[in-house]
């Protein structure tokens, strides 16, 4: 493998810290399908191909018209148009990269992974001769240092929508993300206008033609707030710059991804009275009342949705199988969030993934009490509970997020983890959530062990990480020698959601920077008992996530 690549470092590193701002990146090799490939057990880049498993993403589509169908193929074209940005995003411009590789179990996890770095076990490089990933990807120069940045004068370098570059003599500037991508986007943008014309809910053609200028000038919040007024619409899509998980520098910039989404009129319907306890759950947090000043958005909707197509980030490394939106801050305030569970995508991470750990690492006693209902439900909340605590600074140091910079992402994983099972105790406690919560705490802790396997390069896997060292020295759960397995106390384990919610909630209200450092550092670490057991997963052939099989031809339309 190494004589093969060897020619490739220079590529490599160059498309790494490429300075250009006007890419012309065409259709390529890396919107290719990400199936068919056959695994053979026995070499390296199989091995590293076996931490995933496939899944077929289809849905029912007999209830939508033909103009309905053609909306579902217009607005998959345009999501796809994100793979291309997120790849320059994450990398640089990777057809060389991708062109280069002759094993095509190396090349279909360099296509999984959007680059030559292996998410799932911390950015390690898997291609022989490649530096490490820079932690600010292809956002800003690979020379930068954050005293450069800090000191900086540049008035939209902190943007969501801009990249930073170098020019001739060796200063920083920005590219909006409008300039940089000017012809993708302006396709995109015409893809989904076309799509608004066929689109028949008010709500849904509203939001299309205003995301469609969205794209053009990087303004999105009038598109947001449409997106939140979008009521009856059975066809959904999320597209565009969204998420910063992949700025590990700073957290700062958002990451092109798209999701195109059937929603399920009747598991939605069972979902829609959660959000109207939100208030009331909000004032109950475990903090002082200071942490809690700030009152969630009404306009909250929880739904149920079959996915039919991700790409860019949200389809990098591990899948994406809920989702809290919009992010901003100010939007949420003022008028909420929706909440999408992803049900199709969540099935397949519970049956091919959840269940085998549990199979393994759960103590025979208590794998019974592990349900996809409980599933369903500790993942929804997660989802719901970004939207409970504090998102701006009691001392006016501005936003979390910009407060706690790259650990932001990380903090606020863990906290929607550990209010979500909050919430979880308070509505069960007035019995509007039914059965023993037994399932929800013991399923609860499998899917650490399913999440800690996204390694430190992810918010998700490092907020996991976490929580299991707070929980394991508040004794939540103890290591059974004589069945090598996991065994819950609950009444601990309901004792240390508590204390956890409390140290992460003021963590983020004081925009203790120096503290979330302490933590993600101390405390966001894989102890070498928990590797042997995560070490017993893989043995064992259990996948860590999912790839999947999508598109039109998949759907048959």
């Amino acid at each position: 493998m190494k004589s093969l690549f060897y020619t490739l470092l220079s590529l490599c590193t160059f498309f790494v810290i490429s300075c250009d701002n006007s890419a012309t990146m065409q259709k390529d090799p890396r919107n290719a399908d990400l199936s068919g490939v056959d695994i053979q057990k026995d070499d390296a880049s199989s091995k590293l191909m076996s931490k995933y498993t496939t899944f077929k993403l289809d849905a029912d589509l007999s209830q939508l018209s033909a103009d309905q169908r053609k909306m579902v193929n217009l607005l998959i074209s345009a999501a796809d148009k994100m793979n291309e940005l997120f790849w320059f995003e994450a990398y640089g411009e990777g057809q060389d990269l991708l062109e280069g590789i002759s094993d095509p179990n190396l090349k279909k996890f360099a296509k999984i992974n959007y680059g030559p770095w292996d998410r799932l076990d911390g950015n390690k490089p898997f291609i022989d001769g490649v530096k490490a990933k820079p932690l600010g990807a292809n956002y800003y120069p690979t020379d930068m240092t954050k005293e450069e940045f800090e000191k900086s004068k540049l008035k939209d370098k902190e943007d969501l929508y801009t990249f930073l570059r170098r020019d001739d003599d060796g200063k920083l500037f920005t590219v909006p993300y409008h300039e940089q991508f000017s012809t993708q986007i302006k396709e995109v943008s015409a893809l989904l206008k076309e799509a608004s014309d066929l689109a028949v809910d008010k709500g849904l053609k509203k939001y299309l033609r205003l995301r469609s200028k969205a794209l053009l000038n990087d303004e999105y919040r009038e598109s947001d707030f449409a997106w939140l007024d979008m009521k009856t619409n059975q066809i959904d899509v999320v597209i565009g710059p969204i998420e910063t998980y992949e700025d590990q520098l700073f957290g700062y910039k958002a990451a092109h991804e798209g999701y195109v989404l059937i929603k399920d009129m009747e598991w939605s319907k069972r979902l829609a009275k959660y959000a109207q306890f939100l208030p009331e759950l909000q004032k109950g947090i475990p903090v002082p009342d200071k942490y809690k000043k700030e009152k969630p958005g009404r306009d909250t909707e929880l739904n149920a949705y079959d996915v039919v197509f991700y790409a860019g980030d949200c389809n990098a490394g591990s899948k994406t199988i809920a989702i809290n939106l919009p992010n901003d801050e100010e939007v949420q305030l003022k008028k909420g969030t929706r909440r999408l569970q992803l049900k199709n995508a969540m099935r397949a991470k519970f049956d091919k993934i959840l269940l085998p750990i549990a199979a393994e690492l759960i103590h025979p006693d208590q794998r019974g009490d592990i349900t996809f209902d409980a599933f369903f439900s500790n993942t929804m909340f997660h989802e719901v509970a970004h939207g409970l605590g504090i998102k701006n600074t009691i001392d006016g140091k501005g936003t979390v997020r910009k407060a706690l910079k790259e650990h932001a992402s990380a903090i606020e994983e863990g906290k929607a983890d550990i209010l979500g099972l909050y919430m979880i105790n308070q509505l069960h406690a007035k019995g509007e959530i039914k059965g023993d919560l037994k399932n929800y705490y013991t399923t609860f802790m499998a899917s650490i062990f399913r999440s800690v396997r996204f390694g430190a390069s992810s918010a998700h896997g490092k907020a996991n990480m976490i929580r299991f060292n707070y929980f394991k020295e508040m004794g939540a759960f103890v290591k059974d020698t004589e069945t090598n397995t996991y065994k819950i106390n609950m009444e601990k384990f309901a004792e240390a959601t508590q204390k956890v919610a409390e140290i992460i909630l003021t963590m983020q209200g004081d925009g203790d920077y120096e503290r979330a450092a302490k933590v993600v550092a101390e405390k966001g670490i894989i102890d070498s008992g928990l590797q042997a057991d995560l070490d017993r997963l893989t043995k064992k052939g259990i996948p860590v996530d999912v790839i999947f099989e999508q598109g039109v031809d998949v759907l048959g339309i």
